[in-house]
């Protein structure tokens, strides 16, 4: 069975709870989360992701859809590979910002994907730089 418990640096799975509830391996920090708890958890999680994703946006040319991730990225190459009859595609991205509410790190250098699933490219469009009035 496993027992989800919340730390003051985030989220962490405990290996081994004592039959009363503690746990010495997390140095007395954690306590027991219900569902509801981690629900909230996650929703706030979503909400924070949102408003970064808002607020970087227009910093990017291109919005990246796979299968498993959403990217946004300022060069984008997208390959297709023929490997006996099996059509698959490497993407690869650079300056690149992933939509992942569990990765401390969103922003990444270079992104290389390769999937035989559908991959979906758009180009921002990119407004006139305007000054406020």
């Amino acid at each position: 069975t496993q027992t989800w418990w919340l730390r003051e640096s985030g989220w962490n799975n405990a290996r081994a709870v004592r039959d009363d509830g503690r746990s010495d391996e997390l140095g007395g920090l954690a306590k027991p989360m219900s569902a509801e708890d981690l629900e909230k958890y996650e929703t706030e999680m979503e909400l924070s992701l949102y408003r970064e994703y808002r607020d970087i946006v227009g910093q990017f040319s291109y919005v990246v859809e796979t299968e498993r991730r959403f990217y946004l990225a300022n060069t984008v190459e997208l390959l297709p590979h023929n490997s006996d009859g099996e059509i698959y595609f490497e993407l690869r991205m650079s300056d690149a910002w992933v939509w992942d509410m569990y990765r401390p790190a969103r922003f990444v250098k270079y992104v290389r994907v390769v999937t035989f699933k559908d991959v979906n490219i758009e180009e921002l469009d990119k407004p006139d730089l305007r000054l406020p009035d």
